[in-house]
């Protein structure tokens, strides 16, 4: 009996969720249509406001089915007491630590109508699923190829083109207010990751602050950085688990830094002392957020 409720339960949950983004997508991608043929900026100005009018709308949908289909379960905890200090007009970077595929739905249904809507860097690698293909094309949210150091050192122009195609992408940002999005570990985090990196966090993989660092150079009206922090009560990290309820119990930490003006207006690709110190920085954050996550522990 529990594994035909739990099956109904996942089934029309995954059901439901595909509705909601056909439609939602199919919406984007209808009325974005003229954006290929009207070269006007005022006008394109406009078309991106109303597709984060219709992506916060979707995400929200996301966020009533996820309440209906398992429970008020998730548990946003904002760690600076100041939630009215936030606003829809105003330009943001946000990152978090990445557990699960499951964890994008999480984030955005405790993001939704805070802040702008999350703006994801997405692997190029998967530009062939239709929803991120029309994320990329409707909602500005951009492919990034992902070079290992290996090989940056035998090709160093790799770090040039990477730069110049984040920076491409950032510009379209500008466009309306946007919180741009990076899972700083650049990878899902497993007990195997974890002891190969060697990693010096109890909770946490070693972070990558590459995309973040060059967002940040093309993006001067940034001033906020907000550090989500995802917390499971399940071990599970599976889809089915997710759809079927398993890992609803989950606590989000959110926690807003203000970037030291040392770090803005500074080229990540040839500034040697802008890497280290946003390095630093980063590191700084991640060393709080290792125990924060170690502390509210099911």
């Amino acid at each position: 009996m529990r594994f035909l409720k739990s099956s109904f339960i996942g089934l029309t949950t995954l059901i439901l969720i595909l509705l909601d983004l056909i439609i939602g997508f199919g919406t984007l991608a209808i009325i974005n249509i003229p954006r290929a043929i009207v070269p006007i900026k005022s006008f394109k100005v406009y078309l991106s406001k109303v597709s984060n009018f219709i992506g916060d709308i979707t995400v929200y949908n996301l966020k009533v089915i996820m309440l209906i289909m398992h429970g008020n379960n998730i548990q946003v905890i904002n760690n600076n007491n100041d939630d009215d200090e936030y606003a829809l007009d105003e330009w943001y970077m946000a990152m978090s630590n990445h557990q699960s595929w499951a964890d994008i739905f999480i984030l955005l249904a405790s993001a939704n109508y805070k802040i702008p809507l999350l703006k994801f860097f997405m692997k190029k690698e998967l530009w062939w699923i239709p929803f991120i293909f029309l994320a990329n094309k409707t909602l500005n949210m951009p492919f990034v190829n992902r070079h290992t150091r290996d090989e940056i050192l035998k090709d160093p122009s790799l770090r040039l083109r990477d730069y110049e195609n984040t920076l491409k992408s950032c510009k379209r940002f500008l466009r309306s207010p946007s919180t741009i999005f990076s899972y700083a570990e650049g990878t899902r985090y497993s007990e195997e990751k974890h002891k190969a990196q060697n990693s010096p966090y109890k909770n946490l993989l070693v972070p990558k602050v590459g995309g973040m660092a060059t967002a940040l150079s093309a993006m001067p009206k940034i001033n906020t950085l907000i550090d989500y922090s995802v917390i499971y009560k399940s071990k599970k990290r599976d889809a089915w688990s997710f759809l079927t309820g398993q890992m609803c119990e989950v606590k989000v930490l959110v926690t807003k830094y203000e970037i030291p003006d040392s770090l803005k207006n500074r080229n990540y690709s040839d500034d040697d002392q802008y890497r280290n110190d946003f390095k630093k920085w980063i590191e700084s954050i991640w060393i709080i957020k290792d125990a924060d996550i170690e502390r509210l522990k099911f």
